[in-house]
């Protein structure tokens, strides 16, 4: 494994890291064994966005002996409400969300503490403008977090954390094809469709990585598999397929890129991911792939992120729509699929039509249709 350092944070962290947001799937054991496998490889950054319970006890039982091995990046603004995830900035919410963070994961620091999430004018003022901030500088002086970081979708919003100056990094979703799309602060259109073409990485993005580059605020990268649909000809907005190698080389070099978060269900996406270290430069080439791929629309792809909580019916719609991805690429749908999709709990026949979920969508999925969808299909 390679390092780098973040920034002006000076953390030397891996190339490849951990995206820890899928640990909940897993029975606990399984994700622990994973994070210690990770670790074995090499890997020694992970993201904790996830405000659920057994997210976090996964993680802090993982590095339970070797915390100071390990650079977590810890969310403020992520709360755990009512049994769902909550975006907040509403003090009596986020102080209790962001205590439990650190009970949880242990060592009574955070290596990373990061602002959540700030997408649009409005969540930075919010966020800005409010005791919020506060808090977040309190934590800062009493080195309860070491460095303060900041997570965006938007470029306009990141190029505004790095001239604050005392944002030392970003948690950032890097691609081949968000690259090409332009910012915006409307959640609904952000990653809207491609039918324009594809005509190369936006200004406004590529001033972005320069930016960090010469303030030296480093990048940790989300999203760079978009959900795996980069992986397949039929969802790539390409119309081909990346290989992991690729899409981890095109989102490291990126100006100040250090690290890019992968998800992980299994070791064997590890490996592959890991693999990326003594891949050859024939491996590594993405560029030859986006040169030679046709020009296709593209729109309202779930990439699982999370981000459409909470749901008044509780519906685990991420994984709805998982499932319902894997269904449909089968003649019929396997009773193995179907039987996870049955024990999920509220499944998508319990969708009520309110499209609050889409409101949060920042990839403008019509949540709702696809509920109404997978509930056909599974027939319940």
């Amino acid at each position: 494994m390679n390092y780098r350092r973040l920034g002006k944070t000076g953390l030397m962290v891996s190339e490849v890291g951990f995206g820890g947001e899928w640990l909940e799937r897993h029975e606990e054991k399984e994700s622990i064994d994973l994070i210690h496998y990770a670790q074995e490889q090499g890997v020694n950054i992970i993201d904790c966005w996830m405000p659920d319970p057994k997210s976090r006890d996964i993680i802090g039982k993982a590095l339970k002996g070797n915390r100071d091995k390990w650079f977590v990046q810890g969310h403020i603004g992520s709360t755990w409400q009512n049994g769902q995830y909550v975006r907040s900035r509403d003090m009596a919410q986020v102080k209790p969300a962001f205590e439990d963070l650190l009970r949880r994961i242990g060592g009574g620091y955070m290596d990373l503490g990061m602002i959540h999430y700030i997408d649009s004018q409005e969540d930075w003022d919010l966020s800005m403008n409010t005791e919020f901030i506060d808090y977040v500088h309190s934590l800062h002086e009493k080195g309860v977090i070491r460095h303060i970081g900041l997570s965006t979708h938007n470029p306009r919003m990141a190029k505004r954390a790095v001239e604050t100056g005392f944002v030392e990094m970003i948690l950032f979703s890097i691609n081949p094809a968000f690259d090409m799309k332009p910012a915006s602060e409307d959640l609904n259109t952000m990653f809207a469709g491609y039918e324009q073409g594809l005509q190369g990485i936006d200004p406004e993005r590529a001033a972005l990585y320069q930016l960090c580059e010469e303030r030296d605020v480093g990048i940790t990268v989300m999203k760079g598999f978009f959900g795996g649909a980069l992986f397949d000809p039929a969802r790539s907005p390409f119309g081909v397929a990346f290989t992991p190698a690729q899409l981890i080389h095109y989102a490291l070099t990126r100006p100040a890129v250090s690290s890019i978060l992968c998800g992980y269900d299994t070791k064997e996406q590890i490996d592959a991911a890991v693999a990326y270290e003594t891949a050859s430069p024939e491996e590594r080439d993405y560029a030859s792939v986006i040169a030679s791929a046709p020009l296709h629309s593209y729109r309202g792809q779930c990439t699982y992120c999370g981000h459409c909580k909470p749901c008044p019916m509780e519906i685990d719609i991420a994984m709805v729509n998982k499932f319902y991805d894997l269904a449909v690429q089968q003649p019929q749908v396997p009773e193995s699929l179907r039987a996870h999709y049955q024990a999920l709990g509220p499944t998508a026949a319990s969708c009520i039509g309110c499209q609050s979920c889409e409101s949060r969508c920042p990839f403008e999925v019509k949540i709702a249709e696809r509920m109404a969808k997978a509930a056909a299909l599974f027939g319940c």
